[in-house]
């Protein structure tokens, strides 16, 4: 699972903002909602006649892949880069 996302915005003209921001203080404040959306994956799959326990392994996958992925956007001359550890 990963631990720290960092987010860094280079602005023209100006100094680069950078965030470090730990993953499980926001998971925990965010967990009511991700109980949430967990029961409605869930009655999604039993809808569209989906495995729901195949389907919610491969999204546990794609979490837990996410640990050195960076993702770089810009638009124009600002610039946001967005690396998760």
């Amino acid at each position: 699972m990963p631990q720290v996302v960092t987010v860094r915005v280079n602005r023209p003209d100006r100094r680069p903002l950078r965030f470090w921001v730990p993953v499980l203080p926001v998971a925990l404040l965010l967990f009511p909602i991700v109980v949430l959306v967990v029961l409605a994956a869930i009655v999604a799959c039993l809808v569209f006649r989906i495995g729901a326990v195949r389907a919610l392994g491969a999204g546990w996958r794609v979490i837990s892949a996410l640990p050195g992925a960076r993702f770089d956007i810009e638009q124009g001359r600002t610039a946001v880069l967005v690396a998760i550890r």
